[in-house]
């Protein structure tokens, strides 16, 4: 959990909410069709509870921030462009929601779909 005190208070951010945000820049970047799970487990669970982090992970060791993204692309776009742009607008995202910087953005292709069928 990042924390900030300041003269009025103290400001606490949990990683899920840095999760729910990466989780809404990630979907809206162009062809990204989904978010997929890290493995078979995690699948299965996000099946049981609609989880609005599901493809997410947020790491916080009291200095940095990692976020860790597994997208699915769309069958047909450059696979490296729409990673580096999900890695970009995810970072953007975050740090002007929570006003810290983000050390590192992993993004994860976990599958290709064709989404229209012609």
């Amino acid at each position: 959990m990042t924390e900030e005190t300041n003269p009025i208070g103290s400001i606490n951010i949990s990683p899920r909410a840095i999760a729910t945000i990466a989780y809404h820049a990630a979907v809206q970047s162009y062809g990204v069709v989904g978010l997929a799970s890290k493995n078979i487990v995690n699948g299965l669970t996000h099946l049981i509870v609609k989880d609005p982090t599901h493809g997410i992970e947020v790491n916080y060791d009291g200095v940095q921030v990692d976020i860790d993204i597994y997208i699915v692309v769309e069958y047909g776009t450059r696979i490296k462009s729409v990673a580096s742009s999900v890695a970009n607008t995810v970072r953007y995202q975050v740090e002007k929601a929570i006003g810290i910087p983000i050390n590192e953005v992993n993004v994860h292709v976990q599958g290709l779909r064709i989404s229209n069928e012609d």
